[in-house]
Order: structure tokens, then C-alpha cells, then sequence
């Protein structure tokens, strides 16, 4: 068997990325530390209730997820927000307020100070920054749109999407689209109302699942690419030798390719450049990812006062809450709970409390429960209760994120055939991430025809250490 490309981590970027190559004609193999592929893209169905383990859901805002569900026949499994997802939830003074989900829902709600949403309105009068230096979310909003727009409703949003706070993650590099807007069209909101008459893509976000969950996807990629995914595989080393690289899994065996992309997280991507690439590796120690956990509980329906019309709530950093906010499963999507039921997810840790999420199960349970109690009138114990810890949660976009990925990128200029992708380039999210996979494919793929060109069409064998090499070639 030869093989073109080896693709190091079978989430949902490895995945995508392999999937690609193998459409383009080439040859690949994932390896898979985990025993089951699709990194934290997991979902659990138990009891009729339906746990997702790391993200929720999917946004529209790049065309390669629909793509995706369409080419690998998942649409009939598709399902969009429910009808009954009214309003998203901010939390202050005590309580959370309903936001509502129209353009105009933050200039009539009293969640936000008279003064603060006068503010809003005179956005386009601001000039625009004199220089395009770099800066945090907090200082781009704050100059734009006015502190307390910028503490009370882009915090708590920069905390749910990212897992930070918008006082260490980068403008440029986690909302490109709104700071290019203040130098394209002089002002946020003008760029907003000329793109939106332009018909041009917004940032706006249509959020949709599948049935069985965000699992789906991974389980399809992985499903589509059969006996080239091997899972409970663990790399051990990698590096640079004649014609390609040299993989060592350890118990596994060795193998030699022509091209390997890297899929892990930035720490193990880390490790295995270390003695291949050193600037490279340098920057993705940079990136950090602090831990982050999930609790997911359901009670019967008569247990919960609040009418959760909504997505669920995010709570600023400045209201000092233990939980960064949660999520009304069962609204959004049908299948998250049984008949009379429902389910809710809460999320702590990251940037904001990381030390939080470390807590032992039952003291993330008793959080969760607790706060629910006090802002959705839960009462009594949850039908069921379970924990997700990641120790590596999601990755920080801090000042300076731009500069590190422009590093990795030119990757493959200093060593032809190594590429690095992953949920640290365009976004966390399912969409950024299968975006960015399937335009690093594309390099992979010229790389190989390149040197194709070049060299000819030959490519190094997989092959195995000497004590296994009888029973394992193919």
C-alpha cells in the first residue's frame, strides 16, 4: 500500500482535510490517538436525552459545512433552530434578559442603559482608528460602540464563542470581517447596511444541526474514508527525511510519506515539530487552550419555571459567575430530550476560570444546579446529570494570533510537504474549521502535483517495523 499523505489527528479539521485529498485521487491514512475519530465533536444519546461534549452546533458562515452535509448525504438528517428559540439571554443585575433575535432587538431592550444604546446609535459618527495596529475586542468595541456595549454584550459573546474574554483576544483575528468594515466603509454600522443592500455575506450566524448531533459529521467523514482511518494510533515522532517524513508510532510501526498535515491540538503540534520545524513549534506553544468543562443536565419539564424561549444566556466576566453561560438543548433542536423533558448545557472554565473547571463531576453538577435554580427557577434534582472536562479546551486568540498563523502557514515554504491545520487558524467553530481543512488540502494537493511534475509519480511504501512487518503490510 502507498500512501500520499498522512494526515496526524482524526478530528473534524484531520478528517476533512483527508477526505479531500482522498476526493482529489490521493492516497491517505489518519492516525487517531483516540480509540473513535472526531475529536470533541461527540455526541451521546442516553435515557432520550442527547449530550453534545463540545460544540452544539453549526454556522452558516462560510458554505463549506452545508457543502459538506450535502456531498456526504446528511441534509435529510439536517434540522434548524426550533421554532420556539425567540430570543438570546444576557445576564446583569441578578436576572437574565431577553434579548430579541431581530437587528434591532439591543436598541429596544432595558438591558442595556439608555445612554449605552444612544451610543449604539451614533457608532457611524466615530472617526476611524488612525493607524490599523492590532488590538483586543475590548478596545475595538469600547472605541467603536461604548464600554458598557462593549462589558456587557460583546464580553459574554466573546466567552461563549471563544471560551475568552474580550480584554485578551484579538479584534483582527476573532471578528476580521467588523474591524475591516470600520476602514473599508469608515463605520461598523454603515458597512453593515451597505453590505446588507449589496446582498454580500454577513457575519451574521444561522445556526443548524443534525439529528444525531454535531457527531454526525465526523462519524460520515470517518464512515466515507473506511480502513484509512486508524484509530488508537499514537504518533511518537516525527521527522524530515529524504523525499518526504518519517512517522514513528511507536508500537504501531513507522511510516514514510511524502506529505503529513498536522491536525491536533496546538500543544501535541507542538511536540511533533519540535525537531522538524522550530519556529513553528515555537508559535503553537504560544497558543493556549485553558481547560474547559461541559455539564449537561435534564429534568422534567415541570421542574423548570423559566419558558426557555431562547438559545440559552452568556454571562459577562464582570458579574463574577462561576458559569460562563448555558444553552437550552432541547429548544434549539428537536431530539435533545424525551416528551415532557428537558435538557440543558452549562459551560465553565477557559480563559475566565480555568482553575473552575478542574473541579471534581459532582461539584461541577452542584454548580450548575445551583445557578440554574436561581436564574430559571429549576427545582429539585435533574433526571440526569453528566460531566465533560476538557484539559485542553479552546484555543486563545490573543493579540498577536494574526502574526503566529502567518508563521504556520509558511510552514511548507521551509519544509516542503509538512502543513498545519486546525480549530487555531479561522475559528473553533465546526464551519472555521472545515473551511480552513479543506483549503490546507487544496496546498496538499498541488504540493503533490507539483511534485509529481517534478519527480514522478512514485511515492514512498507504508511500511512497518521489521518485527511486524510480515503480518501488517497490505
Amino acid at each position: 500500500m502507498s500512501v500520499d499523505v498522512a494526515v496526524i489527528g482524526g478530528g473534524v479539521s484531520g478528517l476533512a482535510a483527508a477526505w479531500e485529498l482522498s476526493r482529489q485521487g490521493h492516497e491517505v491514512v489518519v492516525l487517531e490517538r483516540q480509540v473513535r475519530p472526531g475529536g470533541n465533536a461527540q455526541s451521546t444519546r442516553f435515557g432520550g436525552f442527547l449530550m453534545e461534549h463540545g460544540p452544539s452546533s453549526v454556522t452558516t458562515t462560510s458554505p463549506a459545512a452545508e457543502e459538506l452535509s450535502r456531498r456526504l448525504d446528511l441534509d435529510h438528517l439536517k434540522c434548524d433552530l426550533g421554532a420556539g428559540v425567540r430570543y438570546r439571554y444576557l445576564y446583569g443585575d441578578g436576572a437574565i434578559h431577553p434579548i430579541a433575535t431581530h437587528p434591532f432587538g439591543m436598541l429596544l431592550t432595558n438591558y442595556l442603559s439608555p445612554k449605552a444604546r444612544l451610543r449604539l446609535l451614533v457608532e457611524p459618527l466615530v472617526p476611524v482608528k488612525a493607524d490599523r495596529e492590532e488590538e483586543t475586542v475590548a478596545a475595538f468595541m469600547t472605541r467603536r460602540f461604548g464600554a458598557e456595549f462593549s462589558s456587557r454584550v460583546i464580553d459574554p459573546l466573546v466567552g461563549g464563542l471563544y471560551a475568552g474574554t474580550a480584554e485578551t483576544v484579538s479584534m483582527q483575528a476573532v471578528f476580521p470581517s467588523l474591524a475591516e468594515m470600520e476602514y473599508r466603509d469608515g463605520s461598523v454600522t454603515r458597512g453593515a447596511l451597505r453590505g446588507r443592500r449589496a446582498g454580500r455575506r454577513m457575519p451574521g450566524r444561522r445556526l443548524f444541526s443534525w439529528s444525531n448531533g454535531v457527531a454526525t459529521l465526523p462519524t460520515a467523514l470517518a464512515r466515507a474514508l473506511g480502513e484509512a482511518v486508524r484509530t488508537g494510533v499514537a504518533v511518537r515522532g516525527l521527522r524530515q527525511v529524504p523525499g518526504g517524513f518519517r512517522i514513528d508510532t511507536s508500537e504501531a510501526g513507522t511510516l514514510e510519506v511524502p506529505a503529513v498535515v498536522v491536525a491536533t491540538q496546538p500543544h501535541v503540534a507542538a511536540m511533533l515539530l519540535d525537531g522538524v520545524d522550530q519556529d513553528a513549534a515555537r508559535v503553537l506553544e504560544q497558543i493556549d487552550a485553558p481547560p474547559l468543562s461541559v455539564i449537561f443536565l435534564g429534568y422534567r419539564r415541570e421542574q423548570v419555571r423559566h419558558p426557555l424561549d431562547g438559545l440559552g444566556y452568556l454571562t459577562p466576566s464582570s458579574e463574577d459567575r462561576a458559569l460562563t453561560g448555558a444553552l437550552f438543548c432541547s429548544t434549539m433542536y428537536p431530539g435533545r430530550a424525551p416528551e415532557g423533558h428537558v435538557a440543558l448545557t452549562a459551560y465553565i472554565g477557559g480563559e475566565r476560570a480555568p482553575e473552575l473547571a478542574r473541579l471534581p463531576a459532582d461539584d461541577l453538577i452542584a454548580l450548575a444546579q445551583r445557578e440554574f435554580g436561581e436564574l430559571l427557577g429549576v427545582r429539585g434534582s435533574p433526571v440526569v446529570a453528566r460531566t465533560q472536562h476538557w484539559s485542553r479546551g479552546l484555543p486563545q486568540y490573543r493579540l498577536g494570533h494574526q502574526d503566529r498563523i502567518a508563521r504556520l502557514l509558511a510552514v511548507n515554504e521551509r519544509r516542503p510537504g509538512l502543513f498545519v491545520t486546525g480549530n487555531y487558524f479561522q475559528g473553533p467553530g465546526i464551519a472555521a474549521c472545515l473551511t480552513q481543512a479543506l483549503q490546507t488540502a487544496t496546498c496538499v494537493d498541488r504540493h503533490l502535483r507539483e511534485r509529481e511534475t517534478e519527480r514522478g509519480s512514485q511515492t514512498p511504501e507504508l511500511f512497518y517495523g521489521p518485527e511486524r512487518a510480515s503480518s501488517n503490510r497490505t
